[in-house]
């Protein structure tokens, strides 16, 4: 039954289409047409789980206390683990009872923050591009958005400077990412104490994303927000155990920093979730609990992924820029040629999937992010198919 006489909310209709369910619908229609695809486009870590999560997880299955529902703010243990694995990384002291806060992964509890923070005509701040909750979020919570564009020759860092004084001084949120999705820029310690005392000055609550920061390589640290004097007064910071411990399909976040901020969160979540699953929570205890040389193997892992696929991509014509973190190569798009056009040109002629840039925002029209979540062996094939193609930075391609 076709319902005429009711469409979708205004904010619904008024969101662009989200990029990975339409390269889903390409990826179906490719594979019917036979292609052997290699699926570069979505953050999605291959490989197992780490068997001891598994094991743990298991057990919390077999404890029949596990299956009620758990509390809103989450399990005590799990929120002291959180605290406990905070301190030992960063150094940040956390209360458990009021400044962390389990979620249903990072996108859920970044996406229901607006909602919980933003009115309609509401101002926040969020660079371009971005990943897609930071401004999908406020533009569902009818918030206006006011990009900060940002630039390669800058190498993707925010210029805070660029902020007009009106629009700064009209901003009650901003969301950024560093380790950045999608461009795999950095930023120092500097630039965090620069943007708290940016954001004390014009009362700005802070949104910060640290989704990557344990992908970091070559010796690289990533900061956390907290870890900078005064960002708990203005700030809260977001992480997942999807990408370090390959639990993407287990929806296990966490929040952490503004207890106020955090509260605020939990009471629009008491209306629209009962949580994280106990057994879950329990699995996740000890994830963050697995002893550092898992990290390392993570990270060479996906380092050694990082250095064959950009040699690969030299021998092609592309010059790619080498980052410090996160599981993405930034890719620029062959001279004249749009990120839709090119992303599709690839899949249509070799089957590997990329993610055009113009996903994340304006700002990422020219490149195309490319996922490192294929074994070597994998990634030598979809070097040895764009060359077959003819696809190099330097060809005109049709």
């Amino acid at each position: 039954m076709v319902l005429d006489w009711i469409g979708p909310a205004d904010r619904v209709q008024a969101l662009p289409p989200y990029v990975f369910a339409r390269l889903d619908e390409l990826k179906a229609r490719a594979r019917e047409q036979g292609l052997d695809l290699i699926d570069l486009g979505m953050g999605n870590p291959d490989g197992a789980t780490p068997e001891p999560v598994i094991e743990a997880a298991a057990k919390a299955l077999r404890n029949p206390a596990n299956h009620g529902y758990p509390p809103f703010e989450g399990t005590g243990s799990f929120r002291r683990t959180i605290a406990t694995w905070y301190e030992r990384r960063y150094g940040v002291k956390l209360d458990p009872e009021g400044e962390a806060l389990p979620l249903l992964g990072s996108k859920e509890g970044l996406t229901h923050l607006a909602l919980a923070y933003l009115n309609p005509g509401d101002l926040v701040l969020v660079p371009n591009p971005a990943y897609p909750a930071h401004f999908r979020g406020p533009l569902i919570a009818g918030a206006r958005v006011h990009s900060i564009m940002l630039k390669p020759e800058n190498d993707w860092a925010i210029d805070l400077n660029s902020i007009p004084e009106d629009v700064a001084r009209e901003a009650k949120v901003m969301y950024f990412n560093y380790p950045n999705n999608p461009t795999g820029a950095t930023a120092p310690r500097e630039f965090f104490e620069e943007v708290v005392a940016f954001a004390r000055h014009y009362s700005i609550l802070l949104v910060h994303d640290l989704c990557y920061a344990e992908l970091a390589f070559d010796g690289y640290q990533p900061t956390s927000l907290l870890e900078i004097d005064g960002a708990k007064d203005i700030g809260v910071e977001f992480h997942t155990l999807s990408k370090t411990y390959n639990m993407a399909g287990w929806r296990v976040g966490f929040v952490v920093g503004n207890r106020h901020v955090i509260q605020g969160l939990r009471t629009l979540k008491t209306n629209l979730d009962y949580g994280i699953f106990a057994a879950l929570q329990s699995a996740a205890e000890t994830a963050l609990q697995l002893p550092e040389i898992y990290l390392e193997k993570v990270q060479k892992r996906y380092s050694s992924r990082r250095d064959f696929l950009i040699s690969g991509l030299e021998k092609l014509g592309w010059t790619v820029r080498k980052p410090l973190a996160t599981m993405y190569l930034w890719v620029p798009c062959p001279p004249g040629m749009g990120s839709t056009d090119f992303a599709l040109t690839v899949l249509q002629n070799t089957g590997v999937v990329v993610t055009p840039g113009n996903a994340f925002g304006e700002g990422g029209e020219g490149f195309v992010r490319i996922s490192l979540i294929a074994e070597l062996e994998r990634l030598q094939t979809a070097l040895d198919r764009l060359e077959e193609a003819g696809i190099r930075f330097d060809a005109k391609l049709a």
